[in-house]
């Protein structure tokens, strides 16, 4: 696992802090800011009820059954049905006192394909949340996401860290299915209140892929991507929000024995309005220029629009997020900068005490902004989809149902065009306990 996730320890704090709207009625808490979701680094949150916990140690162990009915297996010209049986241990941890809080959760994995064996394989996924508020009116807020896997679904698959109301610089949506990949993302923001309705902050974040089987991942490559901003938050009032935020992004990719560059460089204004306690809404655009360098392209500038919107919903029983988003990216295994659109939604919903129901969806669509490039050479679109439904059968034990479907079309991407299609239907059952830990 990447040193850089215990770094993080060291040097950055702090919790998602709930993204709920401001008091209504004023008071202590409307002193004390929000920092709406387009200049957040943490996600919307999507625990209801009795699920939204703090101060525990939680150990879960799944077997997860899974059979996928259109696989592609190497460079196999039709399709087979595919089985697999995973075992998921999961150790989770929290802690939260007056002024910090810290969460991490940890979990090996290890799965079977049959027939093809060649695919069996052992996943490590991590993920840290630690924040400290020095001041009333100052935080810092870190988060790491560490996943080594080539499970594109389920369990497994860290991907589905939860959906953010800011712009990822970062290419979306190519996943070479069931290959080998390692990933680490990592984010931290300084808030500080000067003044009764004005907030200022900074973030930065980094992101890392690798595939350590290229022969794998034939057209797709290694990349990794920073990005520092800077941001100016108004409170309009109790309930609304504005200001502008700087972005400026490097994203690296590593074809063999070059490098390919992409710089952006971003200025949004946005607003957002709390209705309700459990209800945001939120808009940002502006102005982003990039310059990107292609070997053996000449290197290529241009301004285009960035924006973005998004919402968050979270019921006593049952919570909604969506997002879309549309600018310039790079990284993220493509190679080169991409005019990219994208849309993730999520919803969550706890029926009654034994059942639960959740879905998730997403999209996105990538085309290359350098015109010397041959039209669709990496251009192209995926759609992804999971439905689950659970069952808790007492306090120790549980199961869960699900049905995803994923599909990519990259016809300049054997690693992706020769698997387009997979749908998988998967049943889980999983014992846990759980801790109070003092507070």
């Amino acid at each position: 696992m990447s040193g850089r996730l215990y770094l993080f320890l060291l040097i950055a704090a702090a919790p998602a802090w709930p993204q709920v709207a401001p008091s209504a009625s004023g008071g202590a808490r409307a002193s004390q800011m929000m920092t709406p979701p387009p200049v957040s680094v943490t996600g919307y949150p999507t625990a209801v009820g009795a699920e939204a916990r703090s101060n525990y140690l939680r150990g879960e162990i799944t077997e997860n059954t899974a059979y996928i009915n259109n696989m592609y297996a190497g460079s196999a010209s039709s399709s087979i049905a595919e089985t697999t049986v995973s075992v998921l241990p999961v150790i989770e941890f929290d802690s939260t006192v007056a002024r910090q809080h810290f969460a991490a959760t940890y979990s090996p994995g290890f799965t079977l394909y049959t027939p093809s064996s060649a695919l069996n394989e052992v996943d490590n996924t991590a993920a840290l949340d630690y924040s400290f508020r020095p001041t009333p009116h100052t935080a810092v807020n870190a988060t790491d996401q560490f996943q080594d896997s080539s499970n594109p679904f389920g369990l497994a698959n860290a991907q589905s860290s939860g959906i953010s109301g800011s712009s990822e610089p970062t290419t979306p949506g190519a996943t070479p299915p069931f290959a080998k990949r390692l990933t680490n993302s990592a984010a931290a923001e300084f808030t500080i209140q000067p003044g009764l309705n004005v907030m200022l902050g900074a973030s930065g974040s980094s992101t890392t892929l690798h595939y350590p089987n290229p022969s794998q991942t034939t057209g797709l490559y290694d990349s990794s991507s920073s990005a520092g901003s800077g941001f100016y938050n108004c409170r309009i009032s109790n309930i609304q929000y504005s200001g502008a935020t700087y972005q400026y992004a490097d994203m690296l990719e590593y074809p063999a024995g070059e490098t390919s560059t992409t710089q952006t460089q971003t200025v949004m204004g946005y607003y957002t309005v709390y209705p309700s306690s459990k209800l945001s809404l939120s808009v940002s655009g502006g102005p982003q220029r990039y310059q990107t360098t292609q070997p053996p392209f000449p290197t290529s500038s241009a301004w285009g629009p960035s924006v973005s919107a998004s919402t968050g919903w979270q019921g006593t029983r049952a919570s909604l997020a969506a997002s879309y988003s549309q600018s310039v990216t790079g990284g993220g295994g493509l190679l080169g900068a991409f005019h990219s659109r994208g849309a993730n939604a999520s919803l969550h919903w706890r029926m009654s005490r034994a059942w639960t129901a959740g879905a998730n969806g997403a999209y996105s669509i990538n085309k290359s902004v350098n015109p010397a490039v041959s039209a669709g050479t990496q251009n192209g679109h995926s759609v992804s989809g999971t439905i689950t439904l659970g069952y808790s059968m007492g306090e120790h034990w549980s199961v869960t149902f699900d049905y995803d479907r994923l599909h990519e079309s990259y016809s300049g991407i054997p690693a992706i065009s020769a698997n387009p299609d997979s749908n998988r239907e998967a049943v889980s059952v999983a014992w846990q306990f759980l801790r109070p830990m003092g507070k």
